[in-house]
């Protein structure tokens, strides 16, 4: 007869537990390989389901929108009017852009798009202008899609900023040029003070802006500012106001005191006329009334003279006056 120590056997206990207690299986542990597959299929609809998106417009903008989700390359897909909704899958892209009139303004105003813009004239003299542009962008839907991929994205133009760096570049740097091509054709006095030539000088830049405005963007794409798409109309031209030149501040000065000693001469000659006419007229009354007549003519006429009439044969009573 054998005798096991007592610890042996507590340990040999434990053993036996252990080894009647099932081990846990591990997540997904007996699934067929087609069963994890419809699950992660499954995993991906409600992921996309969750994802998808949709681009909202006012009534005043326009959207671009792209098909460029986790399985398809990045194509064009369609414009979203003006006040609608569309929705659209994950990572597709949609890019809001102004519908409707909008405005380039060049004045010394702090929210302006850019400060006055610098002329030269025929004769030399630099001259500010400033203004401003009114149009539309063509949201015919071609035409923007040219005009977002060539010019939106570059400079993020859906966005405030990147719609005004564009605008500098695309709408202010043609106008600066055409400016500057219709102001040599005149003198800086006419453009500032001839109302006609200046009328004539702003018909030609609008004309030079056109052309230059669309050589820089490659398109028609920014249009009259009551061009509706789709209804037959022409694309048109923006239409531009533009503010009297004015020269720098001392030859507005000059001018204003050369123009000043000009209304001085005027008034001094007429003056001088006047002078001139009341002589004619003394010499007339010396050679009817004689020098001793004018005098007494004069005096009556000032009041130095008192006139009593006296009848005839009647006697006359002479009072001093009291400051005599």
């Amino acid at each position: 007869m054998s005798i096991r120590h007592p610890r042996a056997t507590a340990i040999e206990e434990v053993r036996m537990k252990r080894s009647s207690t099932p081990s846990p299986r591990p997540a997904g542990f007996g699934r067929t390989p087609s069963s994890r597959a419809r699950a992660v299929v499954a995993g991906l609809l409600a992921l996309v389901t969750v994802t998808g998106c949709s681009v909202s417009t006012g009534p005043d903008e326009i959207a671009v929108q792209y098909d460029s989700g986790p399985f398809s390359d990045t194509t064009f897909d369609a414009c979203v009017q003006p006040g609608n909704r569309d929705y659209h899958g994950p990572g597709d892209q949609a890019y809001v852009y102004p519908a409707g009139q909008r405005t380039y303004r060049f004045t010394t105003a702090e929210d302006a798009e850019s400060a006055p813009i610098s002329i030269v004239s025929k004769d030399n003299l630099a001259l500010e202008v400033t203004g401003i542009v009114t149009f539309s962008l063509n949201t015919e839907c071609d035409t923007l899609q040219r005009f977002h991929e060539r010019i939106g994205l570059k400079y993020g133009a859906d966005e405030e900023d990147g719609w005004e760096r564009m605008l500098y570049d695309y709408v202010g740097q043609p106008l600066d040029r055409a400016m500057d091509a219709a102001a040599k054709d005149y003198a800086w006095k006419d453009l500032y003070n001839n109302a006609e030539l200046k009328q004539e000088w702003e018909e030609k830049v609008g004309e030079y802006a056109a052309q230059f405005i669309e050589e820089q963007s490659g398109g028609s794409f920014f249009c009259a500012p009551n061009y509706v798409p789709g209804e037959g109309q022409e694309c048109g031209d923006l239409v531009l106001t533009l503010q009297q030149p004015q020269p720098p501040e001392d030859v507005r000065n000059a001018l204003a005191a050369a123009q000043e000693a000009i209304e001085r001469n005027e008034a001094q000659k007429a003056e001088n006329a006047r002078v001139a006419t009341e002589l004619e007229a003394i010499e007339d009354l010396v050679d009817v009334l004689g020098p001793e007549g004018y005098v007494l003519y004069k005096a009556l006429e000032n009041g130095d003279i008192e006139v009593i009439p006296v009848p005839a044969g009647g006697g006359v009573n002479i009072t001093p006056r009291a400051d005599q």
